[in-house]
């Protein structure tokens, strides 16, 4: 059944209600040398917002701030209809330890900083956006917690954490009574299912809607790369930045291209784009609340949220995911093999807890 961006879900085991495909605001500005300007970046709020959208992310040190500033002008007039997300502990100013982490002083800063940006009394919620060794659980939990009871946070989230980190936390958020976790935001894709090993299980035990980010593998679903781009070093453009950028994180490799082959033979099949079908694989997952959507022009934004439409068969969803597979490893393999069924089941039919 086709989906559309108000056809709202809610946010793990909050009430709060957003939309399944999330806005990404990353690309708001062209610090990073690559990105959209001030007009595109207003079309694209635009575009997503007039269609439904409610769920915009963005983080304290996307585009040196200037992501949280154009968010903040964009959204102005429609503050209270949307959801706004943004994220601390990556480093605000170079040389100054205090600038970055979890911890208390970093949090209270950093959020005091994007409050300003944004133009808000509030962030609807707020990830701990790299898991932070060096900071304890409960310092953190407890200053989250503060904010929340303050106003200027009303729900909170982890993002780029060990699994049984955030299952610890939330069970000491639970036992204390401090504000509990609500959502995930992991990278997961059709080329990065590292997420089923642990966390997206982790996320639905726990209560935490996942929302993915680069749910098209940097852009190596799109159909942009091909074996070329292995070893070709690119122009010199905004496109070719972006594309060694991923590069440089590992994502094009031929593993990657031949998933990308198969996306591309069933958006053949399907009249759709490449980009349109990797995201509605990653739609289907019931763990999934809503995938962070990128992109840099209006066209591009439009052309992915034609994945909502897309209804996959069988057929291609198993080639899809015969495509992507990934070994689980121990002890998911172990628990799941015949071995392990039959000496604790034995002939006996049980029906696990959905």
């Amino acid at each position: 059944m086709p989906l559309t961006l108000d056809s709202y879900r809610l946010l793990g085991r909050s009430g709060l209600r957003v939309s399944p495909l999330a806005l990404g605001t990353a690309t708001f500005g062209t610090e990073w040398g690559w990105g959209a300007g001030r007009d595109d970046a207003r079309e694209l709020f635009d575009t997503y917002v007039e269609r439904g959208g409610n769920f915009i992310d963005t983080a304290n040190t996307y585009t040196d701030g200037s992501s949280e500033r154009m968010l903040g002008e964009f959204a102005r007039d429609r503050r209270e209809g949307l959801v706004l997300a943004t994220k601390y502990t990556t480093l605000r100013r170079p040389g100054d330890p205090n600038s970055g982490g979890a911890h208390r002083k970093s949090l209270f800063a950093s959020v005091e900083t994007s409050l300003r940006r944004l133009g808000t009394d509030y962030v609807d919620l707020l990830f701990v956006h790299v898991w932070d060794v060096t900071t304890p659980v409960d310092e953190v939990l407890r200053g989250l917690d503060d904010l929340v009871r303050q106003g200027k946070v009303l729900y909170v989230a982890m993002s780029n954490a060990p699994a049984w980190e955030v299952s610890r936390m939330q069970a000491i958020a639970d036992l204390r009574g401090w504000s509990p976790l609500v959502a995930l935001q992991i990278e997961y894709s059709l080329v990065n299912r590292d997420g089923e090993r642990d966390l997206i299980p982790m996320a639905r035990a726990m209560g935490l809607g996942v929302t993915p980010y680069s749910p098209l593998g940097g852009g190596v679903l799109s159909g942009k790369y091909r074996r070329a781009d292995l070893t070709a070093p690119g122009a010199d453009s905004g496109e070719s930045n972006r594309k060694s950028f991923n590069a440089g994180l590992g994502m094009v490799t031929e593993r990657t291209l031949a998933i990308a082959d198969v996306v591309r033979e069933v958006a053949a099949e399907q009249g759709r784009t490449p980009a349109q079908v990797a995201l509605a694989w990653t739609l289907r997952n019931p763990a999934v609340t809503a995938p962070v959507l990128g992109a840099r022009t209006p066209e591009q934004l439009v052309g992915n949220l034609g994945a909502l439409e897309v209804d996959l068969t069988a057929d291609q969803l198993a080639r899809l995911d015969q495509a992507s597979a990934i070994v689980l490893g121990y002890p998911h393999d172990l628990l799941a093999g015949d071995h392990v069924r039959a000496v604790t089941a034995g002939d006996l039919k049980i029906e696990a807890r959905r």
